[in-house]
């Protein structure tokens, strides 16, 4: 196991930073910063992968199923941070973007030794959350090798799940055990063996990518705009207010008039507005073209 480490890209030197601790901090800073760079064009190699990730997840998403994300350490965080995103961004059940972490949820902000090396555990935490066949789960693990999330895929696979690996080392060991294969290959970190660093915004990066994707495709965008923002709080509903300002250019008194009558949801103001329906008319025309704003205004104009 040791000389399998060594071998792996995230575990080895990095030719720039040998004498780091020598370097002024403007040094650092500029090495850091030289060596995230190369961060996006690592991403950008495996689009392909992640766009028929994205199809799959938004497949399944609209079938019913629900996305899990399953790490470890920082990987595992990464995930509870983009899933925990969707419910105010996209007003998402709390349950349809999930994160299983090794140690749980206190892991989030303290270690849990020794947790991710069971792959049976990757097994008995995502069996709790009774995952079907519907569903997509995505291994998250920087070396490619942890056991917690590979013991997740192997689960999910045979349960007929999708499966997806997220890796920042060719040929990883997790890719072994998913349908699709994600591997953004950003060198060795400038803290030798740090994956908290690339590897980490790496990652980062492509959840990012996953979800809001995938969000677009069922229809949770409008232009640019988030349009099921949930307004909880006094700033999500000027949020609300700018947002139906932008789409159909009313005046702030109007947006906010209309978005009274919707209780602040975005969608059914924007299509009372743009295609002059009641609030009922809005809404069935948004339950007839799944959620899509600019269908559903088309949809009443026919």
């Amino acid at each position: 196991m040791k000389m399998e480490l060594s071998e792996l890209t995230t575990e080895k030197r990095n030719p720039d930073s040998m004498n780091l601790d020598e370097m002024s901090p403007m040094e650092i800073l500029q090495t850091i910063n030289n060596e995230d760079k190369k961060v996006a064009l690592a991403v950008e190699t495996v689009l392909p992968q992640i766009e028929t990730a994205v199809e799959q997840i938004s497949a399944a998403l609209r079938n019913g199923g629900r996305l899990f994300y399953v790490g470890a350490g920082t990987s595992g965080r990464l995930g509870v941070i983009d899933a925990s995103e969707c419910p105010p961004t996209f007003m998402t059940p709390s349950d349809l973007v999930q994160t299983v972490m090794a140690g749980g949820n206190d892991a989030f902000f303290n270690a849990v030794e020794g947790t991710e090396d069971q792959e049976v555990q990757g097994e008995i935490d995502l069996k709790a959350r009774n995952v079907t066949d519907h569903d997509v789960v995505v291994g998250i693990t920087a070396s490619g090798r942890t056991p917690y999330p590979v013991g997740a895929l192997k689960y999910a696979n045979q349960l007929g799940a999708y499966t997806i690996a997220l890796a920042c080392n060719k040929n990883s060991l997790i890719s072994n055990f998913a349908d699709c294969a994600i591997e953004a290959i950003v060198g060795p970190e400038i803290l030798t063996g740090s994956t908290r660093m690339k590897a980490a915004t790496a990652h980062k990066m492509i959840l990012n990518m996953i979800s809001t994707t995938t969000m677009v495709k069922l229809g949770k965008v409008h232009e640019n705009l988030m349009v099921d923002v949930h307004a909880s709080n006094y700033k999500l509903k000027e949020r609300a207010k700018r947002t139906v300002i932008e789409a159909t250019n009313v005046s702030y008194e109007e947006a906010e008039n209309v978005l009274e009558q919707t209780n602040y949801r975005v969608k059914p103001a924007i299509v009372m507005i743009e295609a002059a329906v009641s609030y009922k008319k809005a809404e069935e025309a948004i339950v007839c073209t799944k959620g899509f704003v600019r269908e559903a205004i088309n949809y009443i104009d026919r």
